[in-house]
């Protein structure tokens, strides 16, 4: 058996993280050392090492516990036959084996030694013999700590702790090796970056820049659920900002960087970039508590903050300078409706994300056509009718995308969205405004028509639920003379 690595002495100033650490570990402690003596008495080492350590120095709780061991999987499972609750191999080919005990998940998995096709990114699996093999191949120093057990001796070869007082992200391996073995950890210290409020050591960072192009060969949905991470996280800000300054963002969401258009002394405007982060901030303080009804918009709410990060995505394509020095981007909410619907198609996202952010982004202006709260009932009916779901996630679009540093206009755009806010109540309680429908239905229609369905009948409800939005509630005989009269003009070409 290869040397056991050495625990490394503990900075005494980083003795309160070590006594914080094993507090957070408490509850889990018989748990540990329980599978610890079972792995002793097979002949095999195993130690908690990544997330579950970085997490309970931290003073967090990490929903799933991971073990890294000498064992194979079949040693593994051996090992824990009649104490694990219930076991899953479905990562048995790179040496992992799931299980469950009691309330926890677990994963052990075998010490690897991987060797990497670096055009491809695909890994020869390769078992290693020893811990410090293990950790060195890990993304970076925060998570390359381990606790052994039974022992709960602390292993920390790589200056993981002293990197975690610091708030810094470092690779145990040089950034470029960590790299090409994995272009996506690239992606992870942005992540971190958010999620933990963590600074990227200065080669990290060039690393990172210099190795962007490398993510090509990721795929979009492992990139798409590493991006989806660092979107959810409390403070997104300092992640993109490190995806876009590195060129990363350049190769998977190109509409980003794109933003920051040159602003020069005769045409000037808002930059986009920032007012993009600006909104995205802005809309997530206006989110709901977590587990809150839905028409709170409970947080993190994926939809809300990819529309408030994309919804000018259509200004650099329809930029024009006017005479005197202004700036327009007329239409830019349909265009950057279309460049997101095909972006985040790309990025893999499900048809129903796509479809509701592609939706706030079309409708993000709308309000701006309210002025002083001329619209007509009809208007309003409208609105809330093509917003649909998603009304509520648009309401703190629309206030989100208020940036501007005039106190006054800031004031008047709050006011009449607040007075539009409340003509949409008042009008849902007299019309049922969430649920408005023709007031023939399909059957109806097609009795009065003697027609068929089809897309006849399609068209004939199509008018009648224009007519409900113009003129709210009028009653069945209403509706059907006004059908009769359609029909009657209606061009059979």
């Amino acid at each position: 058996m290869p040397d056991r690595p050495t625990a490394t002495t503990p900075d005494p100033t980083h003795l309160p993280l070590l006594r914080g650490a094993v507090a957070q570990l408490a509850p889990v402690l018989p748990l540990l050392q329980g599978l610890g003596e079972r792995f002793a008495q097979a002949g095999h080492e195993i130690a908690l090492v990544g997330g579950p350590v970085r997490d309970a120095f931290l003073g967090r709780v990490s929903p799933d516990l991971d073990f890294t061991t000498d064992a194979s999987p079949d040693e593994i499972l051996a090992a824990v036959q009649g104490w694990a609750d219930a076991h899953w191999d479905i990562g048995r080919e790179f040496g992992t084996i799931g299980l469950r005990r009691g309330e926890h998940h677990i994963e052990i998995t075998t010490y690897r030694a991987d060797t990497y096709d670096r055009a491809s990114r695909k890994p020869e699996v390769m078992f290693g013999d020893s811990l410090e093999g293990d950790l060195v191949r890990r993304d970076f120093t925060v998570n390359a700590m381990a606790i052994r057990l039974p022992s709960l001796e602390f292993v920390d070869l790589h200056g993981g702790l002293a990197d975690l007082a610091a708030r810094r992200l470092r690779t145990p391996a040089t950034p470029e090796e960590s790299f090409a073995d994995d272009p996506l950890r690239m992606m992870r210290a942005a992540r971190f970056a958010s999620q933990l409020g963590f600074d990227v050591a200065p080669d990290v960072r060039r690393a990172m820049t210099e190795n962007a192009s490398s993510l090509v060969i990721v795929s979009a949905e492992r990139i798409r659920d590493e991006f989806t991470k660092l979107l959810l996280s409390g403070s997104p800000r300092p992640g993109l900002a490190l995806l876009v300054d590195t060129g990363l963002a350049d190769v998977f969401l190109p509409e980003l960087p794109a933003l920051r258009l040159e602003v020069d002394e005769h045409h000037r405007h808002k930059d986009v970039y920032d007012h993009s982060l600006t909104v995205l901030e802005q809309a997530m303080a206006l989110e709901g508590p977590p587990g809150a009804p839905d028409e709170q918009v409970p947080g993190p709410d994926l939809v809300l903050r990819l529309a408030a990060l994309l919804h000018d995505i259509g200004k650099p394509a329809t930029r024009r300078f006017e005479p005197g020095g202004a700036v327009s981007f007329h239409h830019h909410e349909l265009v950057g409706a279309r460049m997101a619907s095909k972006r985040l198609k790309a990025m893999r996202y499900d048809k129903e994300t796509v479809k509701a952010v592609v939706r706030l982004i079309e409708l993000h202006l709308r309000f701006h056509g309210y002025g002083d709260g001329q619209w007509t009932d009809s208007a309003v009916r409208r609105y809330v009718n093509d917003a649909g779901p998603h009304l509520q996630r648009l309401h703190r679009l629309t206030r989100s995308d208020s940036t501007t540093r005039n106190v006054r206009k800031a004031q008047r755009l709050s006011r009449a969205y607040d007075d539009l806010e409340q003509r949409i109540e008042r009008l849902a309680a007299e019309e049922e405004l969430a649920s408005v429908r023709p007031e023939l239905n399909g059957n109806e229609i097609a009795e009065i028509l003697g027609i068929s369905p089809g897309p006849l009948l399609g068209e004939a409800y199509k008018y009648l639920l224009a007519v409900r939005l113009d003129e709210g509630p009028i009653g069945k005989e209403a509706a059907r003379e006004m059908l009769l009269a359609w029909w009657a003009d209606r061009d059979p070409s």
